[in-house]
């Protein structure tokens, strides 16, 4: 009979079983004996503890996660995640796909923040093409008001299937019905609610559609409506309060040995946020405040989302006074080698070449039929190099990694998935609590597997 993970304890050899060293750890081979003596012998407290799997299952973590517990009655004396189930294949598929190809790919790695992904991966291609001051400011501004509202979507995300989990259907209810409001602004933008490939190389996809700042004003005061209900409904309310109170604790040297970011890292006090830090897209020209508490727990994550959002709408509100500035401006790069897809537009059939470029492609000009097959066939080429860019996603920081050889498709794609790091801390947060408790603390970092796994 054998058994592993009984450490010998005291540095005393056990008269009824030998053991010896194995990659797994040691391994003790028991030879006589009643079986409760033995484990008595070597842990005490092995026969109080079972494992469990939580899982793989859907925890608020938006995707397939496992929970490997070690739990001694209700309490949780050791937490481990299985990852993996929502593998794609994303980072290696986008090295067979053209540069702009790819930004269909990581749209759909964290598909909750999707904006966020594409903008990561976009600045990259842009700064290896050395365009980045190049972009139209009309593009940038609607980067960030894209970004911003994809934030809020995230949130609500966030905080509707936490709640859910406890129990709290309301909270469910509602969040998802504002989230609504910001698939609406997306569609009307991107002519799609999710994997929208908004963000290209040089630009954005599409110029501002018909009566589309208008729509985003009224989504603006119908918002700030809606998420002091949201507060009102959450924040004092002594049950949902009770349930997140000093649940999932990670102080501030836990988040940072543990490379830990976004609201987890923001509720320990410390003001870490990108788009301050490190301004991308323009950021250092808006007037919004990092939000941060000194509660580094679940409450304290889920409050620092609910006031994340008015700081969004702060933003967005900034943004669509300046695109009223800049109507008729280009949203791309004025080079035509690297503008692609050319004057799109969002017809009956959804999303598609404008008719005027139909026209000059098909009737009027051999040659640019001949440049716009090139250019969606084959692409344009990257200067040989690597990049490394960083931005705040909903999650914390998002980084991508670029490696060119000077082709048409990316050598080398590589993304530093918040969820994923953030992951890490769920024995820290969950060990030496209550079983139920974890389902809580997982939902506090709102991990999204489909970033995770990739």
């Amino acid at each position: 009979m054998s058994t592993t993970d009984f450490p010998q304890t005291g540095g005393s050899t056990d008269p009824y079983a030998q053991s010896q060293d194995t990659t797994s750890g040691p391994v003790f081979t028991v030879t006589g004996q009643d079986w409760d003596e033995v484990v008595a012998g070597v842990d005490p407290d092995a026969s109080e503890r079972i494992v469990v799997n939580m899982g793989p299952q859907h925890p608020s973590t938006h995707g397939v996660l496992r929970l490997i517990l070690e739990i001694e009655g209700e309490s949780v004396t050791e937490a481990r995640c299985g990852i993996g189930y929502l593998h794609t294949g994303i980072e290696k598929n986008m090295e067979y796909r053209t540069w702009t190809q790819g930004v269909t790919f990581c749209t759909r790695m964290d598909y909750l923040a999707p904006i966020h992904y594409e903008a990561a991966y976009v600045l990259g291609v842009e700064k290896l093409l050395g365009i980045t001051d190049q972009v139209p400011e009309k593009a940038q501004v609607l980067r960030v008001m894209m970004m911003e509202v994809n934030r809020i979507s995230s949130h609500l995300v966030a905080i509707a299937t936490g709640g859910m989990e406890i129990g709290a259907l309301t909270v469910m209810t509602v969040g998802f019905r504002e989230r609504e409001l910001c698939l609406d602004v997306f569609e009307m933008f991107s002519g799609l609610r999710m994997n929208h490939a908004y963000v290209r190389p040089g630009g954005v996809a599409l110029d501002v559609p018909e009566g589309g700042l208008d729509a985003v004003d009224r989504f603006v005061a119908l918002m700030r409506k809606r998420l002091p209900e949201l507060a009102a409904l959450c924040n004092q309310n002594p049950i949902f309060k009770g349930r997140l109170k000093d649940v999932g604790y990670l102080d501030l040297a836990g988040c940072l040995a543990l490379g830990v970011t976004g609201p987890a890292l923001r509720s320990t006090g410390y003001d870490w946020d990108l788009r301050k830090k490190q301004p991308y897209s323009g950021y250092e020209t808006y007037d919004f405040d990092v939000i941060t508490r000194d509660e580094p727990d679940a409450y304290g994550r889920f409050r620092i989302r609910l006031d994340e959002m008015n700081e969004s709408l702060r933003i967005v509100e900034q943004c669509v006074a300046r695109l009223r500035t800049l109507e008729g401006a280009p949203v791309m790069v004025a080079d035509k080698k690297i503008a692609w897809p050319s004057q799109l537009a969002v017809g009956p059939d959804g999303q598609g070449n404008s008719l005027e470029h139909i026209r000059h492609i098909m009737g009027e000009s051999m040659e640019a039929l001949i440049h716009h097959f090139k250019l969606v066939t084959e692409g344009f080429r990257v200067p040989a190099g690597q990049v490394y860019t960083s931005l705040e996603s909903p999650r914390g920081e998002l980084s991508c990694h670029l490696v060119s050889d000077g082709g048409t498709r990316p050598y080398r794609a590589h993304f530093r998935d918040p969820s994923f790091s953030n992951l890490q801390a769920t024995a820290a947060m969950s060990e030496g609590g209550m079983l139920a408790d974890v389902i809580v603390a997982i939902a506090s970092i709102d991990p999204v597997m489909g970033g995770v796994d990739r």
